[in-house]
């Protein structure tokens, strides 16, 4: 497939491309541009061309344009998410889901383009202000720069490239270069549905590349990432050159504390649906730390080693996977280091650990060292570490000795407790009875620490992708008695 460049299907200036493949499989299935900076230059070129399209553009028909992108997306939800699974890894029932929450998500920013308000500000509230009048106004931003991770590429990109267009703003999208096959797909889509020329484009090929200068560019007047703390923190500083607003969603280590009243077999469950058995592990919600009360320890170890012993790891196209490869054979063997590394050091393997190619057992580990790489940094795959606690003041202390502050979680049936706890725990959101890994658009979602700064949602992205600005009538009034 090519790349959307100014409205035209293009190859790279370069004339270079990097294969799209299976990783469960090896196959190729297609190939995409390894775009140059050129490349990416012309693509700043064209949004900026297409600001003032975008930027005068009625609400209603920006809202329009929106909802003929979603119903499209719908139209095509079951061949997108077949190539979603290929290029991707996970089961197909999930990246099926994934496309239709795509579609909701336009459809909802579809809805917040004809409510982005300004407000009346009364002036009588300061002395010798009484005869001014002050009103203000939300604005476009300019040119977004939307940088999409691997593991939920079609949603993650939604979450960008949506509330931008709805506030006006023209989008330059850079796909992951493993699979960006689905959003080229729906780039067709909308360019299909009346969006103005170079309003919205995608730029293929290698972060370090194409993120790097969208990061430095004047051109670009906010980087929206998704991925590593890492990349993220690179990002900020090369966006710093320019002032740019930077909206980072980067990594999380996120913990799920277990507590003696709680509901064994529901929390069990959240963990094999929430971990286990979902994006194959590769979610940056998802739990990766769980704390779980003495008294239950054994038990919760030996229900969730039988049920992640029962996940069936395999073919992603087929319907009744539960688990499919990891995005690459590197990533799999990554996470087997991991394992091992712990298991060396102490921790006792009751479930899986075994990789082949690029696909993971479901792992359980029990009696893990807080201190292995496992345990205190970001494992991307199906792997569970459990920490037995006496208490939950020490579960807290543990919880919240991360850099990292994404989401989290706490199993309890004591209202206080849980709300205790939740106030507690430093992360930008906390799902009490049940896993951390739960996203709904309608929700601000983002983290904090090392984990990233503002908020996605249907009702905060559009004021990310907005400027306000005020206007001062002055002396426009005389109601007001003077002194």
């Amino acid at each position: 497939m090519k790349m959307l460049i100014d409205s035209q299907w293009v190859e790279s200036s370069t004339g270079q491309w990097i294969d799209v493949s299976n990783s469960g499989t090896g196959e190729i299935i297609d190939r995409t541009p390894a775009a140059s900076v050129e490349d990416v230059e012309k693509a700043i070129q064209a949004a900026q061309a297409a600001r003032e399209r975008m930027r005068w553009m009625p609400a209603h028909k920006r809202s329009e344009i929106l909802l003929r992108i979603a119903d499209s997306i719908m139209d095509n939800h079951m061949a997108l998410g077949e190539l979603l699974a290929k290029e991707n890894g996970k089961p197909i029932q999930q990246t099926r889901a994934e496309v239709v929450v795509t579609a909701r998500i336009f459809r909802g920013f579809a809805e917040e383009a004809k409510r982005i308000f300004g407000r009346v500000v009364p002036m009588d509230a300061v002395p010798g202000q009484e005869r001014n009048f002050a009103i203000t106004i939300r604005q476009p931003l300019g040119v977004v720069a939307a940088i999409v991770p691997f593991n939920y590429p079609v949603e993650l990109w939604g979450h960008k490239a949506a509330p931008a267009l709805a506030a006006g703003n023209p989008v330059i999208t850079k796909p992951p270069k493993e699979c960006p096959l689905a959003i080229l797909k729906i780039a067709e889509l909308m360019e299909a549905a009346g969006l103005p020329r170079g309003a919205h484009q995608v730029v293929t090929g290698a972060g370090s590349i194409i993120g790097d200068y969208l990061a430095r560019s004047p051109g670009i007047k906010m980087v929206n990432f998704t991925g590593s703390t890492e990349v993220g923190i690179k990002i900020t500083q090369l966006g710093a050159q320019t002032l740019k607003k930077v909206h980072m969603e980067l990594g999380g280590n996120d913990a799920m504390i277990v507590c003696s009243d709680a509901d064994l077999d529901k929390a069990v469950q959240s963990v094999v649906l929430g971990r286990l058995a979902r994006g194959n592990g590769q979610i940056c919600c998802a739990i990766k730390r769980i704390f779980v009360a003495a008294p239950i320890y054994d038990r919760f170890a030996e229900s969730l080693a039988q049920k992640a012993k029962a996940l069936k790891v395999g073919n992603q196209l087929e319907e009744d996977t539960d688990v499919g490869p990891l995005i690459n054979e590197a990533a799999a063997i990554q996470v087997e280091a991991l394992v091992n590394q712990a298991v060396k050091a102490g921790a006792k393997l009751i479930a899986g650990g075994h990789r082949r190619n690029a696909f993971m057992e479901p792992t359980v580990l029990r009696d893990v060292p807080p201190s292995v790489p496992l345990f205190c940094e970001e494992t991307f795959g199906p792997v569970v570490p459990l920490v037995k606690f006496q208490d939950v003041e020490e579960a807290i202390r543990l919880a919240n000795d991360s850099p990292y502050g994404l989401q989290a979680a706490v199993f309890t049936n004591d209202i206080s407790r849980a709300m205790t706890i939740a106030h507690r725990l430093e992360a930008g959101g906390v799902i009490v009875n049940w896993s951390s890994a739960l996203r709904v658009e309608t929700l601000p979602f983002g983290g904090i620490k090392m984990s990233g700064n503002g908020r996605e949602g249907i009702h905060d992205s559009l004021l990310e992708m907005t400027e306000q600005k005020i206007i001062i009538f002055h002396d426009a009034l005389s109601i007001f008695q003077s002194e």
